[in-house]
């Protein structure tokens, strides 16, 4: 996906006091305090799609609720995927699929369903609409730069296929005008119970313009397991200003 390099926001300065306090602002980016984290979410079954019921999304700032649409009959061949029937009443459940060859649940939680550090500031963030191939419009973050790089998410344990491995990714893009990314970012799995993996990726050594998968972990939970999974992605240490990264979600389906 081709997208437009971001321009700076322009701002009409009254004064060489406003003046000099932009300039600071820009030299260096405060600590964040509390990551937002905004819900919008759909839910679609090998290609049925079902907006959630009073869904809500932000395009440029100005809330537009969407039109549930009905969940077309689906018939399985074999055994009804785990938890199917509660996944589908849900109206806060994430993008949903079953792979076929496992007969497993898939989902993805798109960047909307992450916290995301000043997300909502257009000084360091970008958010843009894209259409996929089954015609749901989605909502991508695009990097315009930051040094303090932080983004959450947290899924239910509960809604994935019991007894499956399971990998859990960052589905992100960095554009060829991509920088400050020297330092290793940190990617961190907390499973319900505490059970955490974490190691760091080297992003300066992958694919340029072009969609790709960053591993976080694997899991495989029982019918037991109750409770949250989270998953983070963050690098704030090295003090670098980081530009053109673009996030689409995180995918939690079965290992390949």
């Amino acid at each position: 996906m081709g997208a437009s390099q971001s321009q700076e926001p322009q701002f009409q300065l009254h004064s060489q006091h406003h003046q000099h306090q932009q300039q600071q602002q820009q030299e260096q980016q405060p600590q964040p305090h509390e990551p937002v984290r905004r819900v919008s979410w759909s839910l679609s079954p090998e290609g049925n799609t079902k907006s959630s019921k009073n869904t809500t999304k932000m395009v440029n700032n100005v809330n537009e609720t969407q039109p549930s649409m009905p969940v077309k009959p689906w018939n399985f061949q074999g055994a009804i995927p785990h938890n199917y029937e509660h996944i589908l009443k849900d109206a806060d459940s994430p993008k949903y699929w079953v792979e076929k060859k496992s007969n497993s649940n898939c989902f993805v939680l798109y960047a909307r369903a992450l916290s995301i550090t000043w997300a909502e500031n257009q000084n360091y963030w970008k958010w843009e609409q894209q259409k996929e191939e089954s015609g749901t419009m989605i909502e991508l973050a695009k990097l315009k730069k930051v040094c303090w790089l932080e983004v959450h998410g947290k899924f239910e344990i509960g809604m994935v296929s019991p007894g499956v491995l399971y990998q859990v990714s960052f589905t992100v893009m960095l554009k060829d005008s991509a920088e400050g990314w020297e330092f290793p970012i940190n990617v961190r799995l907390v499973l319900p119970g505490g059970r955490k993996q974490e190691h760091r990726e080297n992003l300066i050594e992958k694919s340029r313009e072009r969609w790709i998968e960053v591993r976080v972990g694997e899991f495989v939970a029982s019918e037991k397991d109750v409770g949250e999974m989270e998953i983070s992605m963050y690098e704030y240490e090295g003090g670098i200003w980081k530009t053109g990264l673009i996030i689409q979600g995180v995918a939690i389906k079965p290992k390949n």
